[in-house]
């Protein structure tokens, strides 16, 4: 799908309230135009509609503009350099960064990881930086939403109803 047509639906999931619909059509936005930072931008927007500074803080990290403290909270969350690579899900040369206040923190988190580890990294190969991705890390809270927890009630609902026929038959077979 065209990324016009693709954000003008996120626009209609977002007025419709389908946040995480439009969430989730922006990260496979970003995914497929990972230089594109206004992309990023719209992610952390969203992200600040659910209240999670770290996401937030992620999407916005290769802003000059960004919040504060929402980078600290990013920062804390993927606490080393090599989670903070793998959670940018930048590709290619920091060279085709769209400003030069990205080249430099894509080229910071690198050489902070590349130090760490006492090799270098690449941004196409995360083979190279995955020792550093065996530390703690912190799993994003989302938080439940009114159609996950009829989703999940509807299953619930579902399989007591053919455990119940199953009973049923079961007993008829017996009588």
């Amino acid at each position: 799908m065209p990324l016009r047509e693709t954000l003008a639906r996120v626009d209609a999931d977002l007025a419709a309230g389908r946040i995480p619909v439009a969430r989730q059509r922006l990260r496979g936005l970003v995914s497929s135009f990972p230089y594109d930072l206004t992309l990023r931008v719209r992610l952390a927007e969203v992200y600040r509609l659910y209240g999670d500074a770290a996401e937030a803080g992620r999407w916005m990290y290769l802003e000059e503009d960004r919040n504060a403290d929402e980078t600290a909270a990013f920062e804390a969350r993927y606490g080393s350099s090599g989670w903070r690579m793998k959670a940018l899900a930048w590709r290619g040369p920091e060279a085709m960064a769209a400003t030069a206040f990205a080249e430099e923190q894509l080229v910071a988190v690198r050489t902070a990881c590349a130090d760490e580890l006492g090799h270098p990294v690449d941004w196409d190969d995360p083979a190279s930086y995955r020792d550093d991705l065996e530390g703690e890390y912190e799993a994003p809270f989302e938080p439940w939403t009114v159609g996950g927890v009829l989703a999940c009630v509807g299953c619930l609902v579902a399989t007591l109803g053919v455990l119940a026929i199953w009973v049923n038959g079961l007993v008829a077979l017996f009588d």
